[in-house]
């Protein structure tokens, strides 16, 4: 069996490849096929990059901002609850009448 390796590509080149389809107005299946990148990753960054251009493409392992508030909130949000579970748990235990 063959491993093959997954490509991975900067932020600076994705950028540079939606600008090519953007600004120069050169065709996206004719920018796929010159990098050689499937059309449909390309179609993705643009996407990425046309929604949100400031903070397309964070890099692996790093979150938007706004990603990264939502993902601490349900943190937070998951802890409390927890938290709670526990505290009714411990109030059904006490709140038994001794025998």
């Amino acid at each position: 069996m063959v491993k093959v390796e997954r490509r991975r590509f900067d932020r600076q080149f994705k950028i540079e490849a939606v600008k090519l389809i953007i600004h120069r107005g050169t065709p996206l299946a004719q920018v796929a096929r010159d990098l050689g990148i499937n059309e449909n990753v390309l179609y993705r960054w643009k996407k990425q990059f046309q929604d949100d251009p400031q903070q397309s493409f964070p890099g692996k392992g790093h979150l938007k901002a706004t990603d990264e508030e939502l993902y601490r909130l349900r943190k937070r949000l998951a802890d409390v609850e927890q938290e709670r579970d526990i505290l009714k748990k411990a109030l059904a235990i006490f709140s038994k009448e001794p025998k």
